[in-house]
């Protein structure tokens, strides 16, 4: 199979026309491997928000203002509770354009043998509506929505924890394994998808490697879980 390259691919109407004979070639393999790494800002996102909701705050006495503003539902809990923060949001969304500007720096240039290691700004042309201050103000734009995303989902599945009564213990969040993975991952690939195109990281020919990701996404966080902990950014392992 002939290689393309970043450059070569911006004649292609659509980032389709790289993956197809990809999938072929590679998949079920590399194709979980290609979302997890062009989805990377999102994955890594809950740790972002925990140096800008927690660990920035102690260290600078920064006020930590909860999303919920301590509002009560009508079922005696909380919205979300303190672990939801503004300073976690930005902290997570800015964190996913840090991320998605390593992810380009790391794979800037990269061809289809290179996969799953494919830069994510594959397909995108300066009609983008994403493509704001050139080629890296687009691809921390980029990154940016996957951060959003994932505290979009993030959130969710807070609210949904709080509606079944599982509620925050001072500084520790209580566990639900599939409401702590799956909400953040889902939302990350609807606003990828629905937002990101023409870039390769909305190209819908990811579905299958999403859907056989969304199955091992629960190890996969518990591991970040473990590192963000291990390094004294979160008070849980998961």
């Amino acid at each position: 199979m002939e290689s393309i390259s970043f450059r070569d691919v911006r004649k292609f109407n659509r980032p389709s026309d790289l993956l197809n004979p990809m999938a072929s070639e590679y998949s079920p393999f590399i194709a979980p491997l290609l979302v997890l790494w062009l989805y990377l800002p999102g994955y890594l996102s809950n740790t972002t928000a925990m140096l800008g909701g927690k660990w920035i705050p102690e260290m600078t006495g920064m006020v930590v203002k909860p999303i919920d503003g301590g509002r009560v539902h009508g079922d005696g809990n909380r919205l979300l509770g303190d672990g939801k923060t503004w300073n976690g949001l930005v902290g997570g969304t800015l964190g996913g354009g840090l991320l998605g500007m390593l992810t380009h720096a790391l794979s800037s240039g990269s061809e289809d043998s290179d996969a799953p290691f494919i830069d994510p700004m594959t397909g995108v042309t300066s009609d983008a509506w994403f493509w704001l201050g050139g080629e890296w103000g687009a691809v921390f734009v980029l990154g940016c929505v996957l951060g959003f995303g994932c505290m979009v989902g993030d959130s969710a599945g807070s609210f949904v924890k709080r509606r079944l009564g599982h509620k925050r213990e001072g500084d520790e969040s209580s566990e639900a394994p599939l409401l702590d993975t799956l909400p953040f991952a889902v939302s990350t690939f609807l606003f990828g998808q629905l937002l990101l195109d023409p870039s390769i990281v909305g190209s819908s020919d990811l579905v299958m490697g999403m859907a056989i990701l969304l199955l091992i996404t629960p190890v996969i966080h518990r591991a970040f879980n473990l590192l963000g902990y291990s390094l004294g950014l979160k008070s849980v392992p998961y």
